[in-house]
């Protein structure tokens, strides 16, 4: 049995004129060819009419169309403009206009779901297209005039701030698990509470997402942490044990609350790897077991290892004077030393404003030597030369930066600095 639309008295429509990806040159290309001489086949729908409406930047434009897929490609060939088939299986073209894409996709209908996947069927019928969707907030669409198409009371989800599933929550999550993380991570960038019933859904169906794949999981759960926020969302999440379910380990919430406390009015931007460094109690060896599981990428990993790893004499405080910050930016690098400032002032308390702004500002002198000087000098290569070159950057570093290339290379044959 299907789902029966809401109605609701509203006056609410996007107006084309404030919202320039609805009349950019491009955007009219597209919707123009799928629309032809017949009007109302295409409309925006997701988050490009979700943000408008809430008046945070549209980065993506999606498109929902009544052509099913063979005729979006026909319809882009006589506008000469390329189409790429980038999931033509559930219905998804993308048209790329000078660079721009828009993603186009077909009315569907579920016709059997696999918690990740799902066989779909081709239809006519928007609201049976806005069924399938996850949250009443993404099933609202919008035509080219800006008049809106509101079957399930999205717009009244918006105006009160809140992420509420379409119809049973339950259903919505055995169609696709990782819906639970997206309600969260919805929640916690454009919802003031959580809507009780998802997230009771949520809690009750929290091991189904031991059945996805590592990469997803870790993907929604690095959107989540970047929201302005998300410390309500993310409580909400420890207190039904979900978080156990992708976190193994010892959860540090209070920590996790202190960074966040201490970045407030500050100009300092959300990071995701900091943010579950402190949630993991700033604990190294749970924090690359973490990205190894979630396998991170390798630049990821070196960041955590850049932010954690034990280095001798770099016990950094708030308060940590230029001397001890100049060799901390050389020894492991701007971005981590600000992290690192950022969690020790979360854990001490203290204010590192002064710190973070010198560190910011400190242009790191670079090491005069290098293995190739070693090399001319007679020394052989392996890995002794690679620990003197190592030895040689410490003394160097603890001079605080003074020692010349030819005091180094004197040290190295043993001789006066």
């Amino acid at each position: 049995m299907g789902l029966t639309p809401v109605r609701i008295v509203t006056e609410s429509r996007l107006n084309p004129k404030d919202q320039g990806w609805m009349t950019a040159p491009h955007t009219r290309a597209v919707m123009a060819a799928l629309n032809g001489d017949h009007g109302d086949r295409a409309r925006f729908v997701g988050g490009c009419v979700r943000n408008a409406l809430l008046g945070v930047p549209v980065e993506d434009v999606d498109i929902a169309t009544a052509l099913d897929p063979e005729a979006v490609a026909t319809a882009m060939e006589r506008a000469g403009i390329k189409v790429v088939p980038t999931g033509i299986a559930h219905g998804t073209l993308t048209a790329i206009v000078d660079g721009e894409p828009y993603e186009i996709t077909s009315l569907r209908k579920d016709v059997e779901t696999f918690g990740r996947r799902a066989v779909v069927a081709f239809t006519t019928n928007w609201a049976e297209d806005a069924q399938r969707r996850d949250f009443r907030v993404n099933a609202i669409y919008a035509r080219q005039d800006g008049s809106l198409y509101d079957p399930f009371g999205g717009l009244r989800d918006i105006a009160e701030r809140r992420i509420v599933f379409i119809g049973d929550a339950h259903d919505r999550i055995a169609e696709d698990h990782l819906r639970i993380l997206r309600f969260y991570r919805f929640t916690a960038w454009y919802g003031h509470e959580i809507d009780p019933a998802g997230h009771q859904a949520c809690v009750q169906m929290a091991e189904t997402l031991k059945a996805l794949s590592a990469e997803r999981i870790w993907k929604e759960l690095k959107r989540l942490l970047i929201a302005p926020d998300p410390t309500f969302t993310v409580k909400a999440m420890q207190e039904g044990h979900v978080l156990s379910q992708v976190l193994t380990g010892r959860i540090d919430f209070n920590l996790f609350l202190a960074i966040i406390n201490a970045d407030r009015g500050k100009s300092r931007t959300p990071d995701p790897l900091l943010r579950l460094a402190a949630l993991m109690g700033g604990d190294e060896a749970a924090m690359i077991a973490l990205c190894r599981q979630m396998k991170a990428s390798n630049a990821e990993l070196a960041s955590v290892q850049a932010l954690l790893a034990p280095v001798k004499a770099l016990a950094l405080t708030p308060e940590a004077g230029p001397d001890m910050l100049a060799r901390a930016v050389v020894a492991v690098g701007r971005d981590a030393v600000e992290s690192r400032l950022r969690l020790a002032e979360a854990r001490q308390g203290g204010d590192a404003d002064d710190a973070i702004a010198f560190v910011r500002g400190f242009e790191a002198p670079i090491f005069p030597l290098k293995g190739r000087d070693l090399l001319d000098a007679g020394f052989e290569a392996g890995p002794d030369m690679g620990e003197l070159l190592k030895q040689l950057e410490h003394d160097w570093v603890e001079s605080d930066f003074t020692l010349t290339r030819d005091a180094l290379l004197a040290r190295a044959r043993g001789g006066a600095a």
